[in-house]
Parts: structure tokens; C-alpha cells; sequence
């Protein structure tokens, strides 16, 4: 069987999975590990509260137990559940926020985040703190928009890109998209405010493929 690469999103929303699945589709290309999205049909419709958070972590962690991949990508931009899978595999696993913040500082020097909603602010803050880097972000706007809004691909456009405008405003030299569901929406958002747009999923999706490429044997060591 070929290489895969897993990529869970932790809620239950039908919509956000196929954003993230039209968001990573331009990754399939001959020779390299296909992508495989998933959802869990028990999870939260969003993962918005701290008890959302924490609820996925065990689901997540009995799935990747279940479905075994080279890679797992956890498709929420609060990253839940991303430590305790590293507990049940070997196999690397990504978080598309710290992801995307590795992205940002790589292209920009200040960088703002669209959040989900308010209380996701407070978890995507702990990564930024814990990567060091809180000095560099320029904003964090919330959208507290439903998930079946924000993944529609009319309805939550034009806020998504008054938001980026604001947070351009605000000196970002890069916007993140805080939340899956936004994925749809990245090449329309950065027309809009003129600065490198971040999709997080795709940014995970590109660290698993280097991981599992890099695992690959060299023709040298193949040739011995």
C-alpha cells in the first residue's frame, strides 16, 4: 500500500472536512504520499470551548492507534489532542497552528490571526507563547461566526477580508487563517489585503510530506 498521510479534522462538520480535503487536493501528484482526510463523526460540531478541546484528544488518539499512517495531521487550527497522539505512534504528528505561526515568521516579520472565535484566542495564544514569538504578532481578531457560516463559500467572505484588511492596518505582513473552516477562503482573503495569506492545513500538510519524504532511504543507501 502507498504512503498516506491521515488528516483528522477533530469536529464533526461535513463541510469544514471538505474544505480541508479542497484545500490539500493540489498535494496529490505521482510518487508522493497521498493525503487521506478524515473526521470525527463524534466530535464537537466545532472545536470552540476548552472542553471541546480536551474532548477529541482521546478519540483522536484511539484512531490514530486504529488507522496507522506514515503521518497524522490534526485538522484544527488550536492544534487539540496533537500531544497525546505523539503518545500512541511513532509516526510524526502535526498541528496545523504551530504549523502555520512556523510559515508566518518564515515569510513575514509581523504576522496577525483570523481566530474562530473568541475563546480560541486564549489556546492559540499558549502556542504562541510557548514558541516565543508572541512579539510578532501584529493582531488577533476573532470571526465568532458558526462553522456552517464560516464554511460557506459566499456568506463569510467579505468579513474574512475586511478582518485581513484591519489586521494589514495593524502592521501584519502575513494573516493566518485561525480555524479550518476558513480554508475555502485564502486565495480570496489575500487578493484582498495584498499580504502572503497562511492556510494552516496546508502549511501542516507540507511539514508531513517533508517529514515522510525525508524518511524515504537516499538512492545511496538503496543502491548498497
Amino acid at each position: 500500500m502507498a504512503e498516506r498521510i491521515l488528516v483528522v479534522n477533530p469536529n464533526s462538520s461535513r463541510s469544514c472536512t471538505q474544505g480541508i480535503e479542497a484545500a490539500l487536493a493540489g498535494f496529490a501528484a505521482p510518487g508522493l504520499p497521498r493525503f487521506e482526510v478524515t473526521q470525527l463523526d463524534d466530535g464537537p460540531p466545532a472545536v470552540i470551548t476548552w472542553r471541546d478541546w480536551f474532548s477529541v484528544a482521546e478519540p483522536l488518539c484511539r484512531l490514530a492507534e486504529r488507522e496507522k499512517a506514515a503521518a497524522y495531521v490534526i485538522a484544527c487550527v488550536s492544534d487539540p489532542g496533537v500531544d497525546a497522539v505523539r503518545t500512541v505512534t511513532r509516526a510524526p504528528v502535526f498541528g496545523p497552528l504551530r504549523s502555520a505561526i512556523a510559515a508566518a515568521i518564515a515569510r513575514a516579520d509581523r504576522f496577525g490571526i483570523i481566530a474562530f472565535a473568541e475563546p480560541s484566542i486564549q489556546r492559540q495564544r499558549r502556542a504562541l507563547a510557548a514558541m516565543g514569538v508572541e512579539a510578532r504578532v501584529a493582531g488577533h481578531i476573532p470571526m465568532n461566526l458558526p462553522m456552517e457560516v464560516l464554511t460557506d463559500p459566499v456568506a463569510p467572505r467579505a468579513a474574512l477580508c475586511e478582518v485581513a484588511g484591519r489586521l494589514v492596518a495593524q502592521g501584519a505582513e502575513a494573516v493566518v487563517l485561525g480555524c479550518a473552516g476558513m480554508a475555502g477562503h485564502r486565495a480570496a482573503v489575500e487578493a484582498a489585503c495584498g499580504v502572503p495569506v497562511i492556510e494552516p492545513c496546508q502549511a501542516a500538510a507540507a511539514l508531513a510530506l517533508q517529514a515522510v519524504l525525508a524518511a524515504r532511504p537516499s538512492l545511496a543507501a538503496a543502491a548498497e
